[in-house]
Formats: structure tokens, C-alpha cells, sequence
């Protein structure tokens, strides 16, 4: 996969953003809101592909809103990077259905490995970020597998936008 024009996406899990599981909150709306105006310039920008790692929170709001902006803008492709396969396994139920309906909308998934290991979340990360070249993090600047990986991209000249979740509280 050639990294020109990809973002890769990180981003919080639900415990960790000021909505926590209640999407109908308002500042979630907003949010997503300034989300989805935030896809809308990359793909103007010329983004074509966008990398997801699928998890709840971030991740699932996302990819939302990207599938919904494929129905316009008909160039772009999701990619769902799984970190290992039945990666929402102990989540809730709910979640895992959202999951399974996404994973089924993506235009490409790519299941890193066969089953869970202590550094698979990671692995999952690094890879979208050696895949990218620009990288959309969604952040409350607290130590995190978000943070890690903000680095890691910042290390690795990838261009990163940070949206500060705080703002969002």
C-alpha cells in the first residue's frame, strides 16, 4: 500500500472521552460534526484512504462518518487494520454488532493476527502509521496507546492533526 494520500486514525476508547457509550450526548453531535469537516478537507486536500483500527470509541465514530461520506465523495476507500481476529469478542453486545456492520461496509480489511497477543493494539498502530502519511488523532493529552502512537507517527514524519478531546467536555 503506497502511504501518499493515507491517514491513519487514533483515537480514544469510550471510557476515556467526555460522552463515554452515550453518542446522543451534545458535545458528541459536535464533535462529530467537526469531524466529519475535518474528513471533508482531507479528502478535498486530496486524501483517498483512510485507515481504521476498528475499536470502540474514536475509531467506530469514524469510520462511521467516513462511510457516510463515501455515498459523496466516491473515491475514498476505508480500511479496516485489525489488531487480531474477534478483536470485540468481550465488548458489549450493542458494540459488537455496530462492529460486525462496519467491518462489513469497509472497502478492505486486513487482520494482523489470528489471536489476541499483549502487544497487538500496538502492532495495529504502528502499521497504520508506516502506512500513512498523515495521521487524525483524537487525544486528551494523558499517557495512552493514543499518545504512543502520536509519537510514533510524529517520529516516523508522518503529519498529524490532533483534535483536543478536552475541548469537547
Amino acid at each position: 500500500m503506497e502511504k501518499i494520500n493515507v491517514v491513519c486514525l487514533t483515537g480514544h476508547r469510550p471510557k476515556s472521552l467526555p460522552w463515554g457509550y452515550n453518542e446522543e450526548n451534545l458535545s458528541c453531535r459536535i464533535f462529530k460534526y467537526d469531524l466529519k469537516t475535518i474528513f471533508v478537507n482531507a479528502i478535498e486536500y486530496g486524501v483517498h484512504t483512510f485507515l481504521t483500527g476498528m475499536a470502540e470509541g474514536f475509531d467506530m465514530i469514524a469510520t462511521e462518518i467516513l462511510l457516510e461520506l463515501r455515498g459523496k465523495y466516491k473515491n475514498i476507500k476505508v480500511v479496516a487494520v485489525i489488531p487480531c481476529e474477534n478483536q470485540e469478542i468481550k465488548w458489549r453486545e450493542k458494540q459488537q454488532t455496530r462492529y460486525r456492520h462496519l467491518l462489513k461496509q469497509c472497502d478492505e480489511i486486513i487482520i494482523l493476527n489470528k489471536e489476541y497477543t499483549k502487544t497487538c493494539m500496538n502492532d495495529r498502530n504502528k502499521y497504520m502509521v508506516l502506512h500513512s502519511e498523515f495521521c487524525i488523532a483524537c487525544f486528551n493529552g494523558k499517557p495512552s496507546g493514543t499518545g504512543n502512537t502520536i509519537k510514533f507517527a510524529k517520529s516516523n514524519n508522518c503529519l498529524v492533526k490532533i483534535i483536543d478531546i478536552n475541548k469537547y467536555y
